[in-house]
């Protein structure tokens, strides 16, 4: 597999040097050339096959021959080792839990590969020591740090919003040490991204630091997110109509990654960009223009992006064609009070509580069900409530503990029951 910059000014590359780079020497992202399909025989048995052997499958065309078998085989493992269980939540709705991983958070996946990917790398002694360098908006930077801590040959820096991210995630992001450093940067996640980029375009820092991200802009971070979607059909009803899934959308690779499982065979259905106040696609595909704008802080503070990467991937995955973008994706937008809500309501009536990016999913999908009755969905549960303590505990009106590992989110007392139960 060879990727290319979506710039088209710099040359093909392979898997190992689109993730030991991260971005184009022209700063354009990398792109797969050829979409791989699943054969045939892999999506009658996907029901059947580990998670590993999902992993596996799906990740070996983009690999390609940078990493023997047997190592890839390890790395996915690793990666995937924890649960993504589908959940039942309202008459209609499933949330896809996503937050089994060591952070809580579903950036895990793709922390974890991304991590041991590089650590192969460098193990091999054809890859000088590399700084990654990586904003977050809350969840990346913690999966990123856990990820890579203590990864020989690797140093981590990573940018954080002062005063935009929960105290779950910060304490996550600031307390590892070793080959982590985390910086809490005056302003925005868009500030923090912008800073990294201008980073890679530095030829003085270039000369001092090899540098790569573990954003989703880099290849061996955003790819591996296509396997929540093989894990979210393996536990789909095999007589069901293919889901509509709902996905909370902020810098959008997991989304595309979602779009890119479907372009390579998984039978999915509609799929919808659950937004916040940070909303320039859901304009867009409202408008036909696109007009990156400042992010402004919500509930839901992972999707607080306002210019977000991997859109124009997206774009790529679909030629451009704003036509058949419509006929694949909707999007909303919901308000903070409308997260709020959307919370109070399932812990009432299904005794299932709901983090504010879920909450978010929730709310596009009950709008899309409401035009389209029959349409069963999921939504993806993309962090654990534990990390949102000043949205989730005034509803609950008590304190959460941290889970234990693989904990799915707090149940209310027994003697509560389901609305109309």
């Amino acid at each position: 597999m060879k990727y290319y910059s979506l710039r088209h000014q710099s040359p093909l590359v392979d898997f190992r040097t689109a993730t030991v780079t991260g971005q184009a020497p022209d700063g354009g992202l990398y792109f797969p050339e050829t979409i791989p399909r699943f054969p045939a025989g892999f999506l009658r048995e996907l029901r059947n096959l580990s998670k590993a052997t999902v992993a596996l499958n799906v990740m070996r065309p983009y690999v390609g021959n940078t990493i023997p078998e047997s190592d890839l085989q390890r790395i996915c493992a690793e990666a995937v080792d924890f649960e993504f269980p589908l959940v039942p939540v309202a008459a209609g709705v499933a949330a896809l839990e996503l937050f089994h991983g060591p952070t809580l958070a579903f950036k895990d996946v793709g922390a974890r590969f991304m991590s041991r990917c590089l650590g192969y790398f460098a193990q091999r002694g054809d890859t000088p020591p590399v700084t990654v360098l990586v904003a977050t908006s809350g969840d990346t930077g913690g999966a990123v740090a856990s990820g890579f801590l203590g990864v020989p040959g690797v140093e981590v820096v990573i940018l954080y919003p002062s005063g935009k991210v929960s105290p779950v995630q910060e304490q996550q992001l600031t307390t590892l040490g070793q080959n982590i450093t985390a910086l809490e940067v005056s302003g925005t996640f868009d500030d923090c991204q912008a800073l990294v980029k201008q980073a890679f375009q530095d030829p003085e820092l270039a000369q001092r630091r090899f540098l790569t991200s573990a954003n989703s802009i880099n290849v061996a971070r955003w790819l591996p997110q296509q396997l929540y979607y093989c894990f979210a059909w393996q536990q789909w009803p095999a007589d069901a109509p293919a889901p509509v899934i709902s996905v909370p959308s902020g810098n959008f690779g997991n989304l595309c990654a979602g779009l890119l499982a479907q372009a390579s065979g998984l039978p999915l259905g509609h799929f919808i960009a659950a937004c916040n106040a940070n909303d320039p696609v859901p304009v867009y595909l409202r408008t036909g223009n696109y007009s990156a704008r400042a992010a402004v802080p919500t509930y839901s503070n992972a999707m607080d992006v306002g210019n977000p990467s991997n859109f124009v991937r997206i774009l790529e995955l679909f030629h451009h064609d704003l036509g058949k973008l419509r006929a694949a994706l909707s999007a909303d937008t919901v308000t903070d009070d409308e997260t709020v809500a959307a919370i109070r309501q399932v812990w009432a009536e299904s005794n299932y509580l709901l983090d504010p990016h879920a909450a978010v999913a929730y709310t596009a999908l009950r709008r899309y069900q409401a035009q389209h009755p029959a349409a069963p969905g999921m939504v993806l549960a993309t962090a654990h409530p534990v990390k949102f303590p000043d949205v989730v505990e005034p509803i609950l009106g008590h304190s959460i503990g941290l889970p234990e590992p693989g904990a799915s989110p707090p149940k209310p007392p027994q003697t509560k029951r389901a609305a109309g139960g």
